[in-house]
């Protein structure tokens, strides 16, 4: 049993945070790695990136958008309750350097497994951009954790309430008209991270993407996690969840979150119909693809 030590609720409530005892898991994990969670005997295993992790508490954080009928349960645990499991670290940990600038991109709830990325890079020395982008100011998260950890923060929104009103791609490429940094890592929806990795491929930036939105089961034995990734076959959860974006098949990545969409739905409308943000990235993929356009969106978080 692993016990919630911190909660806290975020965005209005769209997203929970959780700061669990779990002290052999904090002293091993590293940022870029997930665990797995259940809530009780009857639960679903949901993988989730680690948002934070301390070794002398000896507790991890995860935040979780409240998406479906499992992430609904898990928002109903308080202070003091316990996960019936709390499996992890699982998958490789961030590799990244000495190089120089880094800028960290991150969307919606992709930002709190981009935080302790961020704070790697800056405590090894590299100079950290970050961008940050939502919805609106309600649902900006980690902010000031961000901010820390940064040298300089950029901040976007859909609709122009806090920062530029902006996409966080439109804020990269202008910093890249500038600048040429080491490594841009992008977390966030697939749309998002896909767009990023275009713009820097001509560039021939190094681009780091984490591909935890695919993960099921967390432990390769399902297969649905499979992607291509410079002409092979990768598992998100084993292989990853942190990848080349250049060499990332997105579009067949896109197409296979679309497996579940119907189980998706029926959790979601179990649930009451939790609203699902539709990045707008992805709307104007599907704009530009007619075969794309009646598609159940693509949720930066499973709806579990």
């Amino acid at each position: 049993m692993f016990k919630i030590v911190k909660r806290k609720e975020m965005a209005g409530g769209n997203m929970v945070l959780n700061e669990i005892e779990a002290p052999i898991i904090a002293r091993k994990a590293r940022p870029g790695q997930f665990v797995i969670l259940r809530a009780n005997e009857t639960g679903e295993r949901i993988p989730m990136t680690l948002a934070d992790l301390d070794t002398e508490k000896g507790t991890i954080t995860i935040i979780f958008s409240v998406v479906g009928r499992s992430t609904v349960l898990f928002s109903e645990l308080q202070e003091g309750d316990y996960y019936q499991d709390v499996v992890g670290p699982l998958g490789k940990p961030t590799e990244i350097g000495m190089v120089g600038t880094a800028i960290c991109v991150g969307g919606g709830t992709g930002v709190a497994v981009l935080y302790p990325i961020a704070k790697m890079l800056k405590t090894m020395g590299n100079r950290v951009i970050s961008i940050i982008g939502a919805r609106c100011e309600e649902l900006i998260i980690l902010r000031e954790e961000i901010e820390r950890v940064s040298d300089e923060l950029l901040i976007c929104t859909d609709n122009g309430s806090v920062g530029r009103n902006a996409q966080v791609t439109e804020l990269l490429q202008e910093f890249l008209a500038k600048e040429t940094p080491g490594v841009v890592i992008a977390i966030g929806p697939v749309a998002m991270m896909k767009r990023v990795s275009d713009i820097t491929r001509p560039l021939n930036i190094k681009t780091i993407v984490s591909l935890n939105p695919i993960m099921i089961d967390g432990t390769g034995m399902c297969g649905s996690c499979r992607v291509e990734v410079g002409g092979a076959v990768k598992f998100a959860c084993v292989d990853g969840p942190e990848f080349d974006g250049h060499e990332v098949d997105f579009d067949q990545l896109m197409q296979r979150l679309q497996a579940f969409r119907d189980e998706e739905k029926q959790s979601l409308d179990a649930c009451g119909g939790a609203k699902v943000h539709r990045c707008k990235m992805e709307e104007e993929i599907a704009s530009n693809d007619p075969g794309k356009a009646n598609e159940t969106p693509v949720a930066q978080v499973k709806a579990a």
